[in-house]
Parts: C-alpha cells; sequence; structure tokens
C-alpha cells in the first residue's frame, strides 16, 4: 500500500496522494476565493439594510455551516459504502454546477443568488469531508499519516490564504471586479474536477451498508458510533473546539481589519495570511516534532500556546489606543507602525499552536476508528463541527450585540479555551501523560527508538522490557502510537507524582504472590482483561527496579500473562543507558538525586525485537532475548 519515503513532501511525488491533495487544495481554494471575495463585497462596496457589514462575515459562515448539521450523517455513509475516488470526483462536477450559478450572481450582483451558493458550497464540502478524511487511512500507513494529515492541513490552510487573497484582489477591481471573480471560480472547479480523475481507486469498506436517509437518526447513530471508543469521542469534541476557536478569528478579520486596525481590505487579506502560514507551519512541524508517529502530546501544547498569544492579541490591540486613527490603511502604512507587528505576531502565533493541536487529533481518529465505518465517525466529526461553528457564530455575534468590542471577544475566547483544554485533558488524561513524555523524551533525554515498526498497529500484544528507572514506563509511552496499560509495582503509587501519574496511566498494581496473594491474582486478571480487549499490556519481569544497572533474572509473570493464548505476540525490548540517571538508583539503592549527574540531555533508548510466540517465550529465554537487544550477554541466573 504505501512506500518509504524521507519526508510528507515526498508524498507529493504518489499518486496514492498528489492527486487527492491537489482536488482537496482546489476545492478548498474555490471555496475562498467566493466566500471573501463575497464577504468583502458587501462588507465594502455594498450598502445592505438587512446584512450589515459587522454581521456579514458571521451570517455567510454560518450558513456554509449549516449543511454540515442536515447532510453530514448520510456523507459518511456514502463514504463507507462507495468507492472514495469515485465519490470525490462525483463531487467535484457537482462544484462546477454551483459555480456556474455563482457566476450568474456576481454578474447581477444577487446577493439572495450568492447566499444560496454560500449553502451549496457547503453542502459540497459536508460531502467531500468524510471521504478526504477516510480515504487517507486506506493510503497511508501509521508512519505516514501524521505527515499526510499535515501536508492536509498546511494544503487546506494555503488554499484559503491563496483563495481569498485572489478573491480580495479581484473583487477590488471598480466595477468588472465581480465578473472576475465568477470566471475564477468557474476555472477552479474545472481544474479540481481534472485532478479528481487521477484519484487511484480506494474501494468500499462496507459495501453492504443499507443507507439510513434520515438525518436525525442517522447523525445519532454516528454519535453513538463515535462514542464507543473514548480517545476518539473526546478528540472529536477537542476538534469540534478548535474549529469553534478559528471560526471566531476567520469570520472576524474584516470586521477586525476595518473597526479596530482602520486597515482596508488588503490589511484583511494580510491578517488571514499570516494565520493561514502559522496553521501551515505548524501542521508541517507535527511530523517532525512526533518522529513520524501519532503523537497526541502536541495537543496540550498547542492548547497552551493557542490561549496564551490569544490572550496577549488582546493586550497587543490595546496598546494601539493611543495612536491616531485612521481610515483605510494600507498594507505598507499598517506596517509601518511598530505596534502592529506584535498583533502579527500574536495572529501567527496562535495558529502555529492551533496546527500542532489539531493535527495529531485527526491522525489519532483515523488511526483508531474501525475502518468499517471510519467515514461515519469522520461524519459525527463534521456534525460536531458545524454545531461547534453554528455555535460560535451565534456566541460571537452575541457578544458583539452586547456592546463588546472584537478585541474582547478574543480575549474570552483565550480564557475559555485554557478551561476547555483542561477539562478534555483531565477526562482523557492520555493526552496529558503522553504530553509528559514528550516533554520527558524532547527535553530532559534524547530518546532513540530503534525498530518501532516492530510495536504493532492494532492488536493485542504483551510488552516485555527491563526495569532500569522510574520513568521507564513513560519512555514506553512515548515510543508507542497506542496507550500500553502497565503492570507495576503496587508500592511506586505510593510516590507523590508518579504514583498520580500512573493512575492516570490506569496501570495495573501488582504485587509478591507471596506477600499479597489477592492483589497479584487480580493484577493478572485485570491484565487479561485488557488483552482481550485488543489493547497492549507491558509487564517488568525483573519485578523491580535493578539496584547496580545489570540485568536481573526474569520472574514468570509472562507466562502467566500468556496462558492459553497461543496466538497472542510477545514482544522483548531493552531500554539502554539510563542506568545512572536522575531517574535510576545509584549504588546504594538511592535515586532521584542530583538531578545533572549524568550531565544535561543525555542519550537514551529503546530497542524492540521481534514477536515471539507463547510457545516460544520462557522466563530465561526471555532474558536472553533482552540482554542481545541490550547488547550484553547476560550472565548466568542466579
Amino acid at each position: 500500500m504505501s512506500q518509504e519515503h524521507p519526508n510528507q513532501f515526498a508524498l507529493l511525488g504518489q499518486r496514492r496522494f498528489a492527486p487527492f491533495f491537489w482536488t482537496q487544495f482546489l476545492g478548498a481554494a474555490n471555496d475562498n476565493v467566493f466566500k471573501f471575495a463575497f464577504t468583502l463585497m458587501i462588507t465594502y462596496q455594498l450598502q445592505l439594510a438587512w446584512l450589515p457589514p459587522k454581521l456579514a462575515g458571521l451570517v455567510i459562515a454560518a450558513l456554509f455551516i449549516l449543511p454540515y448539521v442536515l447532510f453530514s450523517a448520510t456523507s459518511g455513509q456514502l463514504a463507507d459504502k462507495h468507492d472514495k475516488a469515485r465519490l470525490m470526483q462525483l463531487v467535484k462536477s457537482l462544484e462546477i454546477a454551483i459555480m456556474a450559478i455563482a457566476g450568474w450572481g456576481f454578474y447581477a450582483t444577487n446577493v439572495p443568488a450568492l447566499l444560496l451558493c454560500v449553502f451549496l458550497m457547503g453542502l459540497h464540502s459536508t460531502l467531500f469531508g468524510p471521504v478526504k478524511y477516510a480515504y487517507l487511512p486506506q493510503q497511508l500507513n501509521e508512519r505516514e499519516l501524521t505527515g499526510g494529515n499535515g501536508m492536509v492541513e498546511m494544503g487546506t490552510f494555503v488554499a484559503i490564504l491563496l483563495g481569498q487573497l485572489l478573491g480580495g484582489v479581484l473583487v477590488d477591481q471598480a466595477v468588472i471586479g465581480p465578473h472576475h471573480v465568477a470566471w475564477a471560480c468557474l476555472a477552479l472547479a474545472i481544474a479540481g474536477r481534472a485532478t479528481a480523475q487521477a484519484i487511484p481507486a480506494s474501494p468500499s469498506t462496507d459495501p453492504g451498508l443499507v443507507i439510513n436517509w434520515n438525518p436525525v437518526t442517522e447523525t445519532w447513530r454516528n454519535l453513538r458510533l463515535a462514542h464507543e471508543g473514548v480517545a476518539v469521542f473526546r478528540s472529536l469534541l477537542g476538534i469540534s473546539w478548535m474549529w469553534f476557536f478559528g471560526a471566531v478569528f476567520l469570520s472576524n478579520f474584516p470586521a477586525f481589519a476595518k473597526e479596530v486596525l482602520h486597515g482596508g481590505p488588503q490589511v484583511a487579506s494580510l491578517l488571514l495570511a499570516v494565520f493561514s502560514i502559522g496553521i501551515g507551519i505548524g501542521s508541517l512541524l507535527c511530523e517532525v516534532m512526533s518522529k513520524r508517529h501519532v503523537e497526541i502530546g502536541l495537543v496540550p501544547l498547542g492548547a497552551l500556546g493557542m490561549s496564551v498569544f490569544a490572550i496577549d492579541l488582546y493586550f497587543a490591540v490595546s496598546t494601539l489606543k493611543g495612536l491616531p486613527p485612521a481610515d483605510s490603511l494600507g498594507v505598507g502604512a499598517f506596517l509601518a507602525v511598530p505596534a502592529h507587528w506584535r498583533v502579527l505576531a500574536d495572529l501567527g502565533a496562535l495558529a502555529l499552536f492551533a496546527g500542532l493541536y489539531s493535527v495529531p487529533m485527526y491522525a489519532l481518529i483515523q488511526l483508531r476508528a474501525q475502518p468499517t465505518h471510519r467515514a461515519r465517525i469522520i461524519a459525527a466529526n463534521n456534525i460536531l463541527n458545524a454545531v461547534f461553528m453554528i455555535a460560535s457564530s451565534v456566541i460571537a455575534g452575541a457578544m458583539l450585540g452586547a456592546g463588546l468590542t472584537i478585541p474582547q471577544v478574543f480575549l474570552a475566547l483565550g480564557i475559555a479555551n485554557a478551561v476547555v483544554a483542561a477539562y478534555i485533558f483531565l477526562i482523557v488524561p492520555e493526552y496529558l501523560l503522553r504530553f509528559v513524555a514528550f516533554l520527558l523524551t524532547r527535553l530532559v533525554y534524547r530518546f532513540r527508538i530503534h525498530h518501532d515498526e516492530r510495536l504493532p498497529t492494532s492488536g493485542p500484544a504483551v510488552l516485555v522490557c527491563n526495569h532500569v528507572s522510574f520513568v521507564d514506563a513513560v519512555l514506553l509511552m512515548a515510543a508507542s502510537p497506542r496507550p500500553i496499560r502497565f503492570l507495576m509495582d503496587h508500592q511506586i503509587f505510593r510516590m507523590p507524582v508518579l504514583g498520580w501519574l500512573f493512575r492516570l496511566a490506569k496501570a495495573i498494581p501488582v504485587a509478591p504472590q507471596k506477600d499479597d496473594p489477592a492483589t497479584y491474582e487480580a493484577a493478572f486478571e485485570a491484565a487479561r482483561a485488557v488483552l482481550e480487549d485488543g489493547e497492549m499490556v507491558c509487564i517488568f519481569p525483573e519485578g523491580g527496579i535493578t539496584r547496580d544497572g545489570a540485568l536481573q533474572p526474569f520472574r514468570g509473570g509472562v507466562m502467566k500473562l500468556v496462558e492459553g493464548l497461543p496466538e497472542m505476540p510477545v514482544i522483548p525490548m531493552a531500554l539502554g543507558n539510563l542506568w545512572g540517571s536522575y531517574f535510576s538508583r545509584v549504588e546504594g539503592g538511592r535515586a532521584m538525586v542530583k538531578p545533572l549527574r549524568r550531565g544535561f540531555w543525555s542519550r537514551v533508548s529503546l530497542n524492540v525485537g521481534d514477536a515471539l510466540a507463547p510457545a516460544e517465550v520462557s522466563p530465561e529465554a526471555l532474558r536472553l532475548q533482552v540482554a542481545g537487544l541490550l547488547g550484553t550477554a547476560a550472565s548466568p541466573a542466579a
């Protein structure tokens, strides 16, 4: 299905990705040429009593999103039932028809017709969305998903940028401006249909699906499907909140530029350019920062940055109060004011962190959703996105109507983002745990993983590893794209910080059988239940952290865990170069003394071995495997 490539940009040279990328790129560009030109035409050129400039962006955004609520349930079913390439081709043909109507609307300056086309383009995007995100995991493997999603996210926002810049330039050409917009939109629609023709076949994942045409009952069914996986459903909510957050900024850029910054249409385009470039950079950074895995530890980092810079944007704008107001500043005059650079920096930074926030969530949903109804899960995501975006239009409009300024709305949004993020990360601790693991493996250690492709991306497995430090489990979390449940010494749960962390990770406390047989039996019963649910369990068979740095004799817990499971893969692993670090013991048995005793940012590693069948497993055989992975000869067991 996939070939190795050096980085995410190499996907643009492969047919499984490139035609799809350019199809979605041209579609996003066309959406925004049309919508932004229409918004600017109402804001700066027309005087409509029933659609004032201050609310034009919000009305157009809400109208575009409405089809997501009405038709996402149906579009998800269609994407699961039919070949995704063929569906994309049909949707792009529909776009040509919509743009023909929009062209007449621009020529005739018929605002109701153009509002109808806003709704129809929303329908076009509703049909395309589930197909788009369900197509990627059929064509890309786990190591490519983050990069592929980063490219799509980057491409979407660059297309938004270029589309809105083009729409702004074309509509500003005096009398004939709207005519130029009409022809540009039609040309982009035709080009998108041409690239869609080259998308390779992507067969149905559920050809026997019977379509339920009732949007209400099917929407409810989609949400219940999504709710089957807690991490997946919470990720849907997290993405929807990101669109709530972003929609407030995007829909208010024209009014923000005109009424707060006293800029003309070009300044509104500049704000969008900075925002889009920030999203693009953040999206592309995800593959580099995640080391080509699905790394949801980036999500809390992204949420933190979004809040910090949204709040600072309010204070940046407040410094402009002492400046003399001017009407319709051009880009040059706007950039000549030093205080405006802080505004642009805040917008760019919050957008960059929004990219870090969203891309890993999309990749996680694609990786963990069941393939047979993946598109319907994406449809559920689109429904939630739509509800959140419509709510953002209503709430932002109500706040503006109540007398709040646009900067005050941005401030409230930054504070609300911090509250929402804290709530999500507490109810789904996997995000917080992966964030801790991300920081530990990037800031405290230089963590290198050998043969991470041997870690399974689906199905149950027993992981076996040597035990060197109090943070071994955290390092293994960082190495795996999937959650791991750990069997851990019950005494570690008494430690103030690490104990809380491992309780969050739902680690399973285990005690020696001779000391506490009830806890021992309950631990292995719980671990077997995890394996039966198709998840991974990790055990440290030495029974405790090494006190001298040497590999200790392995106990028989692994044998008890795989008893009666002849097909269960057992994967040996070895953590290297951790002995003597702050979180390991030193001679005398003490740990966590002298933080820099090994220096700063020391190298550590994880070496993953080939999976073994239970028939090949014994305590001594596993110990020899782990010793080999450590690159040392195992001494005779005591």
